[in-house]
């Protein structure tokens, strides 16, 4: 797993170096729990509208979408699913509460991801996580935080391994650092049971 934040190249160039520094080794074998992709998706709002010939799903108020392991909550959102049966999922949060997303990691240990923001955005067929605005991402190990992130814009891809952290496109570089992270270092006995 690589982090990547997008930030002011100065700030890049310090990052770089105190993780350098510490020796921080971010290479995983854990993925998004595969058996995910062939649960049906269990919806609950108060109010859902479904159009299932184009394959769209409005959601209205106290949103909860199950899928296996991987759990969406928010105030509002959409679903749509492609021809191939992928879902693309975008779930809002109001001012006052925040849309989270979790998901079990598949792999030799208990481990999850759980994130925060005033929008949530999952691809199915990607696995591409963003989270938006005031954004939060955590990785757990049998509940033990790992690693932590915090920015206004979080991507997380499953596939490539990988997270961005963005700050605020009208960021001045005076405001920095406004993407932060916490990375805890890969020791064997992490990823063992």
């Amino acid at each position: 797993m690589s982090l990547m934040i997008v930030s002011s190249p100065t700030f890049l160039r310090q990052l770089a170096f105190a993780t350098l520094m510490l020796g921080v080794c971010i290479t995983t074998n854990t993925y998004a729990e595969k058996a995910d992709q062939d649960k049906p998706i269990i919806l609950e709002a108060d109010k859902v509208s479904v159009n299932d010939v184009q394959q769209i799903y409005e959601l209205d108020g106290e949103v909860l979408l199950t899928k296996g392991s991987i759990l969406i909550t928010g105030q509002k959102g959409n679903i749509k699913v492609d021809p191939e049966g992928y879902e693309y999922v975008d779930v809002q949060g109001k001012p006052e509460t925040t849309a989270s997303f979790r998901q079990k990691r598949e792999g030799p240990a208990d481990e999850f991801v759980q994130g925060l923001g005033q929008t949530v955005v999952y691809n199915a067929k990607t696995e591409l996580l963003t989270l938006t605005g005031d954004a939060h991402l955590k990785r757990l190990h049998n509940m033990q935080l790992l690693d932590q992130l915090r920015g206004w814009k979080i991507e997380y891809d499953d596939v490539k391994q990988y997270y961005k952290v963005h700050p605020p496109i009208n960021a001045k570089a005076e405001a920095l650092p406004l993407a932060r992270a916490i990375l805890s270092p890969r020791r064997k006995a992490t990823l063992e049971k």
